[in-house]
C-alpha cells in the first residue's frame, strides 16, 4: 500500500483476465466477475479523546456471494485505499472457492492507524464502522473478520454493535471473536499453519525432508509468527524474519545464521508486530535492510507481509538456493515477478492457497456459532489440516496434469467454481 504507482485492483483484474483466457469464460462472465457486485463507502465521525472530531474514511465491499455469503476481513491502515480493498475482496472469493468453502468474497477497511489512537477512539471506529454498514452485513449475507492491525477485541466490539442495532444475538455476524466470546479455538493459529500445511506438501512432492530446510518470513504479525511455529515443529529451521518499525517508518530484517528464537522475539514485539530493535541486538541477531529477507540463502521464502514485496526491481535478489515460496500473504507477489519467478521454476504456492487457512477456520468459527456447539482444538486443527492437504492435492494435481503453473493451476480452479455457480443461478 506503500507503493503509490501500485494499483492492487488491476494486478487482481489482469490475475483474472489470465485464467478467463485459460477458462474461455464468455464475455458476460467475465465482466461480472472482473468487477464487484457492490460496494460501499462510508465516513465514521469519532469525538476524540482531546474532545476534537475527526472523520474517518471506510469502506465495504462485496465481490461475488454467488457460492455464499460474502466473507473477508476488515483492516485499520493509514495508506488503505479502495483499490486495495477491492482486489482483496475479489481475491477472497477465489480463496473461498479454492479451499471448496460456501462462502464469496468481501473485504473491508478503514483508512486509520492505531498505533495513533488510544483504544476508546478504536472502539469508536468499530462502532461507527458498523453503525454505517449494519443494514449491508449479516450472518447471511457478509460476514467480516479480523485483518491487517485488527484484532479479537475489535471483532468483539463491532459484534456488541451490530447485535444493540438488531435487537438479538447473532454471534455468527463476524469471526476472529476472543474465544468464550463466540470465537472458536485454533482461529489464531489458522493461517500461519495452513501456510505450512501446504509447504510440508509442496516438500513431499520434492522429497525435501523439513528437517534439512531453512526458510526466511517477512513479516511478524500473526501468520508470520504461527507459520514459524509450526515450521519449527516440522524441524524446519527460520534464520531471518523481517517487521516494520513504527518509529523509523521502515522496514528492518532480524537475522541468526543458526535459526531464530520464535519465544525470545515474541518476547520483544509489540502487539503490531514490531521488534525491538536494540533488544534484539543485545540477543544476537544481525539488523539488517528491510528487504534482506529476500536474499537470504534459504530453501524457503514466506511474504507473510502486505501486497506487492515482491517486484520487478527486487525478484533478481531471490537467491539461487530458494525451491519454495509460500504466500502468507495477499497478493504479495507483482505479475512481472511471478513471471520471472515461473521461469526459474520455484515451486509457488500462491496466496489463495496458502493463506486459505484463516478463511477456512473463519467458516468453522461460523459454523460453531451458527449451531450454539463449539469443537475442541484439536478437533478445528484437524479439521484444517484436511481442508488444506486436499485443496493443496487438487491444484498440484491440475498443475501436473495441464502442465501449468501452480498460481494458474488454482486460479483455474476457483474462478471455475465461481463462474459455475453464476451459471447455475442464471446470473449469467
Amino acid at each position: 500500500m506503500a507503493d503509490k504507482s501500485f494499483n492492487a485492483f488491476e494486478m487482481a483484474q489482469a490475475q483474472f483476465d489470465r485464467v478467463a483466457g485459460l477458462l474461455d469464460l464468455d464475455e458476460a462472465t467475465r465482466q461480472l466477475l472482473r468487477y464487484n457486485l457492490r460496494e460501499y463507502h462510508v465516513s465514521i465521525p469519532v469525538r476524540m479523546d482531546d474532545g476534537s472530531h475527526k472523520v474517518f474514511r471506510g469502506f465495504r465491499v462485496q465481490h461475488n456471494d454467488a457460492r455464499g455469503p460474502a466473507k473477508g476481513g476488515i483492516r485499520f491502515h493509514p495508506m488503505e485505499t479502495i483499490d486495495t480493498v477491492r482486489a482483496l475482496a475479489m481475491w477472497m472469493t477465489w480463496k473461498c472457492a479454492v479451499v471448496d468453502i460456501p462462502l464469496g468474497g468481501g473485504k473491508g477497511g478503514v483508512i486509520c492507524d492505531p498505533h495513533h489512537l488510544s483504544m476508546r477512539e478504536q472502539e469508536q471506529v468499530c462502532r461507527g464502522w458498523v453503525r454505517q454498514l449494519s443494514k449491508n452485513m449479516g450472518p447471511l449475507t457478509d460476514v467480516p473478520a479480523p485483518d491487517v492491525m485488527t484484532s479479537a477485541q475489535h471483532m468483539l466490539w463491532m459484534l456488541d454493535e451490530f447485535e444493540t442495532i438488531r435487537g438479538e444475538k447473532l454471534p455468527g455476524f463476524i469471526t476472529g471473536k476472543p474465544v468464550g466470546m463466540g470465537g472458536s479455538l485454533g482461529r489464531t493459529e489458522a493461517t500461519g499453519f495452513g501456510v505450512v500445511f501446504t509447504i510440508r506438501e509442496a516438500l513431499k512432492e520434492l522429497n525435501i525432508p523439513p528437517s534439512e530446510t531453512t526458510a526466511s518470513v517477512q513479516g511478524f504479525g500473526n501468520v508470520a509468527q504461527y507459520a514459524i511455529d509450526l515450521y519449527q515443529q516440522i524441524w524446519g529451521k527460520v534464520v531471518c524474519v523481517s517487521c516494520w518499525d513504527q518509529t523509523d517508518q521502515t522496514s528492518y530484517s532480524f537475522r541468526k545464521k543458526n535459526g531464530i528464537d520464535l519465544a525470545e522475539l515474541r518476547g520483544i514485539t509489540d502487539r503490531f508486530g514490531g521488534i525491538d530493535k536494540a533488544k534484539a541486538k543485545e540477543l544476537g541477531y544481525e539488523i539488517l535492510p528491510g528487504e534482506a529477507w529476500l536474499e537470504q540463502d534459504v530453501d524457503i521464502l514466506i511474504p507473510a507481509a502486505l501486497e506487492n514485496q515482491i517486484t520487478a526491481a527486487n525478484v533478481k535478489k531471490i537467491g539461487d538456493r530458494v525451491k519454495i515460496i509460500a504466500e502468507g500473504a495477499n497478493g504479495p507477489t507483482s505479475p512481472e515477478a511471478d513471471a520471472a519467478i515461473a521461469k526459474r521454476k520455484i515451486f509457488m504456492i500462491p496466496d489463495l492457497l496458502a493463506n486459505a487457512g484463516g478463511v477456512t477456520c473463519s467458516y468453522f468459527e461460523q459454523v460453531q456459532c451458527n449451531m450454539n456447539y463449539f469443537w475442541e482444538k484439536d478437533e478445528v486443527l484437524g479439521k484444517l489440516d484436511v481442508k488444506m492437504t486436499s485443496a493443496f492435492a487438487a491444484v498440484s494435481e491440475l498443475a501436473k496434469k495441464r502442465g501449468i503453473y501452480m498460481r494458474d493451476a488454482a486460479y483455474v480452479i476457483a474462478v471455475g467454481r465461481v463462474a459455475r455457480a453464476c451459471k447455475d443461478r442464471g446470473w449469467v
